[in-house]
């Protein structure tokens, strides 16, 4: 089992000075037009003082349309960038690489939120969303790129493409949700073309050591693992990104699908060839025991969410303490604001079944 407290070094050679990265986590602190908030600014520094080695925003919406929830941070707009330089410059000043969750929720945009009907590769009646153009989807693939070049510009260290989750990356990789017709559905190499050319772009514009991270999920909102499967083989093969972040919910499960039974979701993952890209894991890591026992399954670094909105400071504690016991849900609204959280994200986190008390 590789050393939580071990530097890992990405191939495109930026150094990461543990295994403890935060998870990308939506917290409604952002201003109405994305622009960071002094709430945000210390939800997310007082992680990277509190040890993690990686400090990931939450999904940044890299078009106005693609905005997915209230208060959410931007990055489509150099007004954007005052803010998101002030963030970069504080996560790194507690020596934590700082990365952008570049985003788009597509038809998962509500359209009271966007003044608009949102957008999805196909048309949509259950959402009312409007299935793009080819040129539509040649913008959105330019917008995530230049969100990269904007995040590279404010001082970010990497990126990560925010494929996961069902939105509108996720969206073009199901094949019910898909029913284009062109170079960007049907098979899933055109499926995931958007990822692969996002992927291209990042890399040709933005300078060689820039971190560049994908999230993907294997179940939920109508994708299928075995296709998710192949998007990650076929990712991995390629070796432009640095690492594969698996968003699975709970990193011990077995999978849904009956066809697969038998062995853990994530070991589907771990078995595939990924050379010098690095693969991490989120998704129930909520104390030691189940960090250790996500890292004994031969991945490379953990993504913690609960867990670190509860304790800023989780992985200095496990450094310092490899027991130690982390508060259990409920928490109080209070102990969440001792830890950083604003009002906004307190009210959000609220409405999550039996975490405030």
């Amino acid at each position: 089992m590789k050393d939580l407290f071990q530097p890992l070094t990405f191939s495109s050679g930026a150094t990461v000075k543990n295994r403890f990265m935060l998870a990308p986590l939506t917290n409604t602190q952002s201003h109405p037009d994305g622009k960071l908030s002094d709430d945000e600014y210390r939800w997310l520094t007082m992680r990277a003082q509190g040890g993690f080695g990686l400090t990931m925003t939450c999904a940044a919406h890299i078009q106005a349309v693609g905005q997915g929830f209230p208060g959410q941070l931007g990055v489509f707009s150099d007004d954007h960038l005052q803010g998101l330089t002030k963030l970069a410059t504080g996560i790194k000043r507690e020596d934590s690489l700082a990365v952008v969750q570049l985003h788009h929720a597509g038809m998962r945009s509500p359209a009271d939120l966007i003044g608009q009907a949102p957008v999805c590769p196909s048309d949509h009646e259950d959402t009312g969303a409007i299935g793009l153009s080819v040129e539509g989807v040649q913008q959105l693939i330019e917008d995530f790129i230049s969100g990269a070049e904007r995040a590279e510009k404010a001082g970010f260290d990497g990126v990560e493409i925010h494929g996961a989750h069902g939105y509108i990356l996720a969206q073009f990789l199901s094949g019910t949700i898909n029913q284009r017709q062109d170079q960007f559905g049907g098979c899933i190499e055109n499926r995931m073309r958007p990822i692969t050319e996002i992927i291209e772009g990042v890399r040709a514009r933005c300078r060689p050591d820039f971190l560049l991270g994908l999230r993907l999920s294997p179940e939920r909102f109508d994708v299928h693992l075995p296709d998710i499967i192949e998007v990650a083989k076929n990712v991995l093969a390629a070796g432009k990104i640095d690492f594969l972040d698996m968003s699975l919910w709970d990193s011990f499960k077995e999978p849904e699908d009956d066809a697969f039974k038998g062995r853990t979701l994530l070991s589907y993952f771990t078995e595939l060839e990924r050379g010098n890209i690095a693969l991490g894991v989120a998704g129930k890591l909520r104390n030691p025991s189940e960090v250790n026992q996500a890292m004994a399954a031969e991945i490379d670094f953990v993504m913690l969410g609960r867990a670190a909105i509860i304790h800023h400071d989780f992985p200095r504690q496990m450094q310092h303490d490899s027991s130690f016991t982390p508060k259990r849900t409920p928490v109080s609204a209070d102990h969440l604001r001792r830890e950083g959280l604003g009002e906004a994200f307190v009210t959000y986190m609220s409405g999550w079944k039996g975490f405030v008390g």
